[in-house]
């Protein structure tokens, strides 16, 4: 079933985010993932956002959005989001 990666982030210093977003492409398409949303100007509906910034990240299941973001190459550039940035995030599965 696919697997979904979703944060909310609050960008702090856009550059040193983008060192970040410069390097995850790479590292998400060596594990199948794509991007679904990657980017901002969220309407808000209902309640309020941690972040102006909403990340979806596509996985064909679970145990590979884990392996992703557990992987030393991701561990490696996680850093550079801690610091640019504040938010939340999830891996949640979806629906068949």
């Amino acid at each position: 079933m696919t697997a979904y990666i979703i944060a909310q982030i609050e960008v702090k210093d856009p550059e040193a985010y983008s060192r970040y977003t410069a390097r995850t492409p790479d590292v998400i398409a060596s594990f199948g993932g794509r991007f679904v949303v990657r980017g901002g100007d969220p309407e808000v509906l209902e309640g309020s956002l941690p972040g102006s910034r909403i990340v979806v990240i596509a996985f064909d299941d679970r145990a590979t959005a884990q392996r992703f973001y557990h992987s030393p190459a991701y561990q490696e550039i996680l850093p550079l989001r801690l610091a640019a940035s504040t938010g939340v995030s999830c891996i949640v599965e979806g629906v068949e």
